[in-house]
């Protein structure tokens, strides 16, 4: 197990991690997610001893590794560029971290053969790095990372220079990958669908600080807090007083759900209508039962985004599975995506 505790750093006057404790067992994937500036990157250089915390420490196996030198502790690391060696090809660049170890010819011969298989390069050893595709770039990457068998390996943002598609497709393989390594993994990224498509686990950092970690599910249909509701897109805010069991009084009725922190009767609170809360259905009753004028739609394959504009002038952005004309529409919205938060 991998124990961040209490971890704070500073540049000058500003304070970049502040008290962020983080545990992660063997064999699973943690993103860390966050915008830019959170100190996703900054954490990730010191569980790597590329940078020193000015307080708190780093646990691996329970012993402490923060006076430990970065090529001592056994991790490994892949970078946004990939840091290929231009004048390598394929097979010496993977080979590396094996020469560093003081493997022999064969044994190399034999790793780089085996890792390149895994990542799909069979045949690629002699190749220049200037001859392949940003997606073969990175999976040679991946490659070298992996070839020392490392104890950790840490990921920074390894797909955010290559195209939607083609991210996609590698988000796929690269969890393949590293589920069948079985190695622990560390993956900074501030795409919230690439972290839930990858992590067993996601910490969400909020300007230095532990906004919330949990599985993906976890994340994001409870987010601990109202920026972090935000934050994963769900931007329908609707203001209003919280009458208890649940239950928010707001400029468009009264509507049920779920209250995210514990909310005295009577004192202001935000309602979180989650995109996916429509149900384009009018036999469930009145309960959470909107009506509003359709100004918008869009088509995104397995539903409509529409925008509704509400009394009062205030637009809703939902989800809606179909579409019958271009008057008033009305929806259901299920408690169970209507968030409840402090205002």
């Amino acid at each position: 197990m991998l124990t961040i505790s209490q971890i704070y750093k500073s540049y000058a006057d500003t304070e970049v991690l502040r008290g962020v404790s983080l545990e992660l067992r063997a064999g699973t994937i943690t993103a860390l997610l966050g915008p830019s500036g959170c100190g996703k990157t900054t954490l990730l250089r010191v569980v790597a001893g590329l940078e020193r915390a000015d307080r708190g420490e780093i646990l691996f196996g329970g012993e402490c590794i923060d006076g430990v030198p970065s090529h001592l502790r056994g991790f490994g690391m892949m970078f946004q560029d990939y840091a290929l060696f231009p004048h390598m090809d394929v097979a010496a660049n993977v080979a590396f971290g094996l020469r560093m170890r003081g493997l022999s010819r064969v044994q190399i011969a034999v790793r780089v053969a085996k890792i390149l298989d895994l990542v799909g390069l069979v045949g690629y050893g002699r190749r220049r790095v200037f001859e392949l595709s940003g997606g073969e770039r990175q999976r040679v990457a991946l490659a070298r990372a992996l070839a020392p068998a490392p104890r950790l390996l840490m990921l920074d943002e390894p797909l955010a220079a290559l195209d939607r598609e083609l991210r996609e497709r590698l988000q796929d393989e690269l969890r393949t990958v590293l589920r069948w390594v079985g190695v622990m993994a560390i993956y900074v990224t501030h795409d919230q669908e690439e972290a839930f498509a990858l992590a067993d686990h996601v910490a969400l950092l909020n300007a230095g600080r532990l906004e919330q970690c949990g599985p993906p599910e976890a994340i994001y249909r409870h987010p601990a807090s109202l920026w972090a509701a935000r934050f994963l897109g769900l931007r329908n805010g609707v203001p209003g007083t919280y009458l208890g069991a649940g239950r928010i009084a707001t400029a468009l009725g009264d509507l049920c759900g779920v209250a995210m922190s514990d909310l005295a009767a009577g004192t202001a609170a935000m309602a979180v209508i989650a995109p996916d809360a429509a149900d384009h259905a009018l036999s469930r009753g009145e309960q959470n039962r909107l009506s509003g004028a359709l100004e918008s739609a869009q088509f995104r394959g397995r539903h409509y985004r529409v925008r509704l504009i509400m009394s009062g002038g205030l637009p809703l952005d939902l989800d809606v599975a179909e579409l019958t004309d271009d008057g008033p529409l009305t929806v259901r919205l299920s408690p169970e995506r209507v968030l409840i938060y402090p205002a």
